[in-house]
């Protein structure tokens, strides 16, 4: 009875152990998708319009304005994040480049979470104003604190592989 016990125990490590992998990799492979998707999108008029008012808004962003169009920085933008999102999907060969894409999408990420208080219209005032988040902006934002932590994660697991190839 006991050895069937310690069976099943083992089972269930190894189940969760195989669950847990499973996760840690469609975490890193979701992220360089939602990355890659919406750094493509930024070659769409709908994404560059969709995004001009976040960039018209905010004190670190605003600026680019005066010497782009909406529809350059955004093809910019796109560039920097298909080069973030391939950077993220090296892990497996290239650890050290992979930290350096999961670095740059932490500094993304905590850009894009700014525009939480740039951004007219983030809270609604119907609902009181905060905490209650609009659907447009502010839901749309927000996803974005979770994409910080993924790419953190990512970050540190990357940074932590390119130290023990050293």
């Amino acid at each position: 009875m006991t050895t069937l016990m310690q069976d099943t125990a083992h089972e269930k490590r190894a189940m969760s152990s195989q669950v847990e992998a499973v996760g840690r990799e469609l975490t890193r492979y979701g992220l360089v998708v939602v990355v890659g998707w919406i750094g493509l999108m930024k070659f769409t008029t709908y994404e560059a319009e969709g995004i001009s008012s976040f960039v018209a808004h905010s004190p670190l962003m605003s600026w680019v304005y005066g010497f782009m169009s909406v529809r350059g920085f955004s093809a910019v933008l796109g560039v920097v994040e298909v080069a973030i999102a391939l950077l993220i999907a090296a892990r497996p060969f290239w650890p050290r480049a992979s930290t350096l894409g999961s670095a740059l999408a932490v500094g993304m990420f905590l850009t894009t979470l700014s525009f939480l208080v740039t951004t007219p219209g983030v809270w609604e005032p119907i609902a009181g104003g905060f905490p209650a988040l609009s659907a447009v902006p502010g839901q749309f934002l927000i996803k974005d604190l979770a994409l910080l932590g993924i790419s953190l994660w990512t970050l540190g697991e990357a940074w932590k592989a390119s130290e023990q190839r050293a």
